[in-house]
């Protein structure tokens, strides 16, 4: 016959202990989020901002520095004003974004580094992180790819022009006039102020491989609802 004491010690919990431990559990996760839930939304919402103004910075650096492959381009206006122009345009379509680069100096003919295309590597050490805009035709880009980090957003740049009331607006797509309404001229050269003001809007792209960005998949007219968007300017 069996011991009234060893039968109690090996009773288990009962279904209403087991449902008290499950509300007590619930309330303590319900209150760890309502406390820590908007502090981990705000470390979110400052990597995205952080990375926005990354991205913007790439992009108004780009928009007027020189390199040696584009010897039709005499200035940096010049190649903004083309570049503001032609972003718009599949062909001419400005892709934004970040590879891994070697760290020994060398250098491509547009004065890039070259990639780090090799297995693992430690940032720092093996290679670093480097911001690149590259117009979608560019022959660098297929290299760059292949040494990704990241995500690849394609920029549409549209010029800001004053409007009836003073205030500025966006402009067509693809053209670049005289912001206060007056003669804008042709190029950069004969436009007649001294600043091109803009919107600059960063689209998200679905695929970052080379064969869907240089394929018949890639088209800017079905990229409506950018990341973020920022207002940039250039100065001869």
């Amino acid at each position: 016959m069996k011991s009234p004491l060893i039968s109690r010690t090996r009773r288990g919990f009962t279904l209403m202990e087991t449902v008290i431990a499950i509300g007590v559990l619930a309330l303590l996760l319900t209150g760890f989020l309502a406390v820590f839930a908007p502090a981990t939304a705000g470390i979110r919402k400052a990597v995205s901002i952080q990375e926005a103004d990354r991205l913007a910075f790439a992009l108004q650096k780009e928009l007027v520095l020189l390199r040696g492959d584009n010897p039709t381009q005499n200035t940096g206006f010049e190649k903004a004003y083309d570049w503001i122009k032609g972003s718009t345009t599949n062909n001419t379509a400005l892709l934004v974004y970040q590879y891994r680069s070697v760290i020994d100096g060398s250098l491509r003919s547009d004065g890039t580094p070259e990639p780090y295309t090799s297995a693992g590597g430690v940032a720092g050490e093996d290679f670093i992180v480097q911001p690149m805009v590259r117009q979608k035709s560019d022959p660098e880009l297929k290299s760059d790819l292949q040494a990704l980090e990241g995500r690849v957003y394609a920029a549409k740049l549209v010029q800001l022009v004053f409007n009836s009331n003073g205030e500025l607006e966006r402009g067509a797509e693809g053209k670049i006039t005289s912001p206060t309404g007056g003669a804008g001229g042709t190029s950069a050269e004969t436009y007649p102020e001294a600043v091109i003001a803009f919107a600059a809007e960063f689209h998200l792209l679905p695929n970052s491989a080379h064969g869907y960005i240089t394929g018949s998949q890639f088209n800017l007219t079905k990229l409506n609802q950018p990341v973020f968007t920022r207002n940039l300017a250039v100065r001869r």
